[in-house]
This record gives structure tokens, C-alpha cells and sequence, in this order.
């Protein structure tokens, strides 16, 4: 397999439970996923990303592990991992998954020993101190719990629920490590590490500082001195594993230059470019910028990724697109087109659109129930706190795959039961299966820009011999370039070099 072979693939996230359920309880599994390959081939997709499906109480849907080597029975068995692995590299798909090493659940044998006492061998595998500091949890509130049983407190980066690992300690790194190990030989293709930026490494716990508006600014929880040697660690021990194992760091930031230096030489193969990715309305001079920004800072041998949608944002249909068919279909060619390493969330191929619980009984994320929680306790009615929590809803993309032929599920799904979403968009999807096809075909995969403009909401590029041109705006824009053909557009009334309002066009050009 060779080394780079990432570079060429169009990955395709799934959220393990909501994807597809074979078993009619509700909740997405691995044989469901299995069930569908041939849909992915079909599509043209060649690398998945599958969230976690490991042993968890799911508080914070599975990103809270109790056991790193088993799988939770209501997505299978590891009889079915084995088997999805197997069938998917039949049909020449790579599969990667998350990898949640900051924390583990307080429910994991780890912490269950680390908190039977002070002098217990686990104890110093967790953070643990007589008073807190000033820092806060990224979903709210003291990121400090109180243990009554060994009068201490330890720290939990996200809900308290989850306990953060010290990384200080030697014999944490090795529990990862074989970790690491174990699903690499059970046939993973490499790992998206979750958060990984956010490692406890350094033992100073100096008090956070406090913005003009009065939340506390990130300074010293994350990024700390030292982290890109445990980090460079971390991937030496998955390459020497398997040197063709695809690395995706997931950090916490959406400033350009502290992603890219997570991407280097020693670290990671890429990581996600929430500098673009988390945008939250699309204006095509912002879109510009961003994709400017990054050609800028990455080199040719050096990737960005490109997406618009996960399992903690808003959907791209709803968010970025505002359910406009002409637009989505941009946003997909963009994506799909630009230099860099594309991710397509689940259902954004069929113009899947946001769930918005209409009740806190309706809200699954441990986020917006903390948030909607402290809304109330501030004095606010139930319906404003509501209203407020679904904005940090991160239920909003996680629910289930929406299915032409037949539905998620016999039973009721476990998000969103009885919400309707509008029927699957067909010609989009055969949209994404047109541009993907192009892609595959090397017409702009390997190629550097030759150019990257914008004037007036319309961006285009040159690559290859192919020159892209998306006009954003609302009058037809006159292209000003020799071409040849045109190979592919998003509307159906073009003709030449005059591009209509709210249309992408591929054109072939001289070389």
C-alpha cells in the first residue's frame, strides 16, 4: 500500500449510529454500515472515517470510552468489525476511526481503580488536585469534579463524565500505544485523533484569562509546552505499526497557522481546517480568503482538508446552503475541487437537513442539555433556554440516514423520532457521483493551482488543464479566460464563458 494514498481519496465520515440499523433497535450498527458499501461505491468513495463504536455509557455519545478494545454491543460484535474491514477493502475502501485519547469515560477500569484512593497504581493516570484552577470546561462549568471519597478533585476537559488522561505519566503512553496497536492489526487504514491537541502534558495550571466579553480565553489547557513530542510520539508509534496508516488530527482551534503546525513533518499527515470548515453563512470573499490563506501556508507536499459538515456542526444543507439545491451543489463541487483532502459527512449527498429538537426530552448532546440546564437555572422560561441550547445543538447533523428506498430503521430511531426530513435530493447525489467521478480520473486530485482568483462573489481556479469557476453571485459574470469546452456545470442553462448567477462550471482549457 503506498504511503500516500490518502492524498487521492474522497473520505466519507459516519456517525456510527446513525447511519444505518440492521437489527430494527433504533440505533445505526456496524453490520448496517456493512449493508450499505456498495451505496458508498456507488457514490465513489474510497476511504471512510467511522466514529466510536468501542465500549461506552454514552454521555457524550461514545466519545466517552469505558473499554478501548471492545466493541458496545448495540453497534455488534467484533466478529462484525472484522467482517465490515474485510468487505470494505474487497471493495477497495480504507477505513479510519476515531481514536479518543485525551479522556476516557469514568465508567473505564482505569479510573474506577484511579479513584479507590491516593496511593492506588492507577491514581496518577488522571489529573487530580487538592484545589482547582480557574479553568472551565469546553461544555460549561468547573472543568474540576469533586471526589468526596479521596477528598480531591480531578479534571475533566469536556463533561465530567470524561476524565482526562496524564499524559506525564510513561505508563499511559504505553496503555495507548497498545491501543494503537490492537486496532491497527485488526486492519484499520489509520486513526482521526480526537481533540488531540487538548493532551494534559505540562503540570503548571496557570489560571486561564478571560475575554472582553468575559469567557475565559483557552491559554493554558491546551496546546501546552511540550505537547508536539508527545504528539510526534504518538504517530511514530502508528507508522511503525503500519508506515501506510493515514493520521487526521482534530484540533481544537479555527486559527490557520496553530492547525498547520499540527501538519508537519513527524506529526500529523493532516488535520481539519475548521478555518474554513466551521464557517457558519457562506460568503463567497470569506470562502476566498480561507482558501487562499491555506495554499499560502501549505506547501505542494502538504495537504489541507476540505469540508463542510461533521457530527459537531450544523448541516451544510441547512447551514451554509439555506435548503438551495443550486447551492449546495457549489459548496459540494467547491469541496470536492480545491486543493486539498475532501470529507463528506453522511447525508449530505441527499441534502439531509438539520433536526431541531422541539423539547429538551428530544436532545441527546450532553452540550446543549448542560447549556439548556444552565439557561434555566439563570432564570430563563423552558422555551427560550430551548431556543438558545439548539444554537450549540450538536443533535443538528447526527440524525439517522435518511434512506430512499426504506427507512433508518424498523423501530424507532434513536434521534429525531418522528421528525420529518423532505425526501432524498436525487440529482444531487448524482451530482456528488459525477464530480467525485471527475476527480477520480486525476483531472484535478494531483494538481497544484495555477491560479486562484476572485472578484465580485465569483471564485475560480486552474488546475491541470482544467479551470473552475463558481459564480456566487446574482448576476451572470463574464469569463475572460480562452477555454475550450465546457466539461460540467451545476445548471443547465450555460453556454460559452458566461456563467449564470448561482452556477459552478468546469471548463477545459489550452495548456
Amino acid at each position: 500500500m503506498a504511503k500516500d494514498w490518502w492524498k487521492a481519496v474522497v473520505f466519507y465520515e459516519i456517525y456510527v449510529p446513525s447511519f444505518k440499523d440492521s437489527d430494527g433497535d433504533g440505533v445505526g450498527d456496524l453490520k448496517g454500515i456493512s449493508q450499505k458499501l456498495d451505496y458508498l461505491v456507488d457514490l465513489g468513495v474510497e476511504g471512510l472515517w467511522l466514529t466510536p463504536f468501542y465500549l461506552s455509557p454514552k454521555v457524550d455519545n461514545g466519545y466517552d470510552i469505558a473499554d478501548y478494545f471492545t466493541i458496545d454491543p448495540v453497534y455488534g460484535t467484533m466478529e462484525d468489525f472484522e467482517s465490515l474491514i474485510e468487505q470494505a477493502h474487497k471493495r477497495g475502501i480504507k477505513v479510519i476511526a476515531d481514536l479518543v485519547v485525551n479522556h476516557t469515560s469514568t465508567e473505564h477500569a482505569w479510573f474506577q481503580e484511579a479513584r479507590k484512593s491516593k496511593v492506588n497504581a492507577k491514581r496518577d493516570w488522571y489529573i487530580w488536585r487538592k484545589k482547582p484552577n480557574n479553568w472551565t470546561s469546553f461544555f460549561g462549568g468547573s472543568a474540576w469534579e469533586w471526589e468526596e471519597a479521596t477528598k480531591e478533585f480531578y479534571y475533566h476537559s469536556f463533561a465530567k463524565e470524561q476524565a482526562d488522561l496524564n499524559w506525564q505519566n510513561p505508563e499511559v503512553e504505553q496503555a495507548i500505544f497498545e491501543v494503537i496497536d490492537y486496532w491497527l492489526e485488526k486492519g484499520l487504514d489509520g486513526f482521526r485523533l480526537d481533540v488531540i491537541n487538548n493532551l494534559t502534558v505540562a503540570h503548571e495550571f496557570q489560571d486561564n484569562p478571560f475575554d472582553q466579553q468575559g469567557s475565559q480565553v483557552h491559554l493554558h489547557d491546551v496546546n501546552q509546552k511540550g505537547i508536539y513530542a508527545v504528539l510526534e510520539k504518538i504517530v511514530a508509534r502508528i507508522k511503525a505499526k503500519n508506515p501506510a496508516a493515514f493520521t487526521v488530527g482534530e484540533i481544537s482551534s479555527d486559527k490557520l497557522a496553530r492547525i498547520h503546525s499540527y501538519a508537519k513533518e513527524n506529526l500529523f499527515d493532516v488535520t481539519f481546517n475548521f478555518n474554513l470548515g466551521s464557517i457558519k453563512t457562506w460568503e463567497a470573499k470569506a470562502v476566498f480568503t480561507q482558501l487562499e490563506a491555506m495554499e499560502n501556508q501549505f506547501s505542494e507536499g502538504n495537504y489541507p482538508t476540505l469540508f463542510f459538515g461533521s457530527h459537531d456542526m450544523a448541516r451544510l444543507y441547512t447551514r451554509l446552503a439555506e435548503n438551495d439545491l443550486a447551492m449546495a451543489k457549489m459548496i459540494a463541487l467547491l469541496m470536492l475541487s480545491a486543493r486539498g483532502i475532501p470529507f463528506i459527512y453522511f447525508g449530505e449527498e441527499i441534502g439531509m437537513q438539520n433536526f431541531v429538537p422541539q423539547n429538551i426530552q428530544e436532545m441527546k448532546d450532553v452540550q446543549s442539555i448542560q447549556e439548556y440546564d444552565r439557561l434555566r437555572r439563570a432564570g430563563l422560561d423552558s422555551k427560550e433556554a430551548l431556543r438558545q441550547a439548539n444554537q450549540v445543538n450538536r443533535d443538528q447533523s447526527r440524525n439517522p440516514m435518511n434512506w430512499s428506498k426504506e427507512s433508518f430503521t424498523e423501530g424507532v430511531p434513536w434521534l429525531g423520532a418522528g421528525a420529518e426530513q423532505p425526501q432524498p435530493i436525487a440529482e444531487l447525489y448524482e451530482w456528488y457521483q459525477q464530480i467525485i467521478t471527475f476527480r477520480k480520473k486525476g483531472a484535478v486530485a494531483q494538481y497544484p493551482y495555477k491560479k486562484l482568483s476572485y472578484t465580485k462573489d465569483v471564485i475560480w481556479f486552474q488546475r491541470g488543464s482544467y479551470l473552475l469557476v463558481f459564480n456566487f453571485s446574482k448576476q451572470a459574470f463574464e469569463l475572460n479566460e480562452k477555454v475550450i469546452a465546457v466539461v460540467m456545470a451545476s445548471s443547465l442553462r450555460v453556454s460559452n464563458t458566461l456563467v449564470p448567477a448561482k452556477t459552478a462550471i468546469i471548463y477545459k482549457v489550452e495548456e
